[in-house]
């Protein structure tokens, strides 16, 4: 009996310590500007379709005339290509590397460079094989997306660090 009253009374003590150890989950983005406006983006551009989409979940503004935007988020190129990595004797492909790639610049609607040109590469490895060439259609474009939800969330992340000068 004295034991479970001993543990009863050592628990709360020793895990109290571990209440504190400063862990938090990730939080949206805070951003020191109201509004932004997208620039350079292809047209039917799946990243900037997604980082769209992203965006409608904060409080700011996506503006279509970047001269009125507070920050503009100019893209300068973006990609995405396929090679292969491992091919057999006869040239058939086993693996394939996926890359989705994004030049781009983050500048007031004055021009003044908040950010210089800044390179986000990101890429997958993917095997291969023809007996499954479905699938692995299916799989490529699940990897194309989780690579597109990824550089939103670092372009997100880029964006809450810019900081308007005065």
């Amino acid at each position: 009996m004295r034991r479970r009253q001993l543990l009863q009374a050592l628990v709360p003590a020793l895990a109290a310590p571990l209440a504190g150890c400063g862990f938090e989950l990730r939080k949206e983005p805070e951003f020191q500007f109201r509004t932004l406006a997208l620039a350079g983006f292809a047209p039917a551009s799946p990243l900037a379709r997604e980082l769209r989409r992203q965006l409608e979940r904060t409080p700011l503004q996506l503006l279509e005339d970047p001269n009125r935007a507070e920050v503009v988020l100019e893209a300068r190129r973006d990609w995405r290509d396929k090679s292969a990595v491992v091919t057999t004797s006869a040239g058939q492909v086993r693996e394939w590397q996926l890359r989705l790639s994004l030049d781009y610049q983050i500048r007031s609607a004055a021009g003044e460079i908040l950010l210089p040109q800044t390179e986000l590469r990101l890429a997958r490895d993917m095997n291969y094989t023809e007996s499954a060439a479905l699938a692995k259609e299916q799989e490529e474009a699940t990897l194309y997306r989780a690579m597109q939800y990824e550089a939103v969330g670092l372009l997100l992340r880029r964006l809450a660090a810019v900081r308007l000068p005065g």
